[in-house]
């Protein structure tokens, strides 16, 4: 070879050993490191676990049939105290903002003369027996649409147990308690499936063994 082909070799050669160079000190210089996890962490379970939270919330109020026998009726007394700015208890008082409530239990829906009711309470229809007075106790809005009551409710079934059985006393003849009948018939209502199932079990001991 002559002179120019030796320097076209050696140029071919350094340009080769440069670029390999190049990229052993790139990778030695660079060396990525990646995050054992994720930078944002998306928990399924605890959105999962909301829902659940969310779907076990009671549709409605539980029974309390079964429990105004034996309510605590001086508490329910003293849980009327925050209703009376707005009720009166005893016989003959005055409708404030809200109706006297002497002989409620067992009365007429919209039925206490001299008070404006409002429509949605008017169109109700009804009595107030037990599980009537349980509905709106635990939700009034939801019970009376457009109720003038501007009242939460009470959310522990020993609450409103304890309230209409106070209630049942402030009255001249107070209400017969719940049957047995009325007692299994709320629950059935509340609980259908359930209720079902234990007349089933209920059926199948009462038949004879077969032979």
């Amino acid at each position: 070879m002559n002179m120019e082909q030796n320097k076209i070799f050696a140029a071919i050669l350094v340009a080769g050993i440069v670029a390999m160079l190049s990229g052993f000190i790139a990778d030695n210089a660079v060396s990525p490191e990646y995050p054992e996890r994720d930078a944002v962490s998306i928990d399924v379970a605890v959105i999962g676990s909301a829902n659940a939270a969310e779907a076990d919330k009671p549709s409605g109020p539980e029974p309390i049939l079964g429990m105004i026998a034996s309510a605590d009726v001086a508490k329910g007394e003293k849980l009327s105290k925050a209703c009376a700015a707005c009720h009166s208890f005893d016989q003959g008082g005055p409708n404030k903002v809200g109706p006297n409530l002497y002989g409620v239990v067992g009365s007429s829906k919209g039925g206490k003369a001299g008070f404006s009711y409002s429509a949605g309470m008017a169109e109700k229809g009804g009595s107030w027996g037990y599980a009537e007075l349980n509905e709106f106790l635990w939700k009034p809005k939801a019970y009376i649409n457009g109720t003038k009551m501007n009242f939460n409710g009470l959310k522990k079934p020993e609450d409103r147990a304890a309230m209409i059985a106070w209630l049942r006393t402030q009255a001249a003849s107070p209400a017969a308690m719940p049957s047995d009948a009325d007692i299994a018939a709320e629950a059935e209502a509340s609980a259908p499936e359930a209720a079902e199932e234990a007349s089933e079990a209920v059926e199948e001991a009462a038949e004879p063994a077969a032979h």
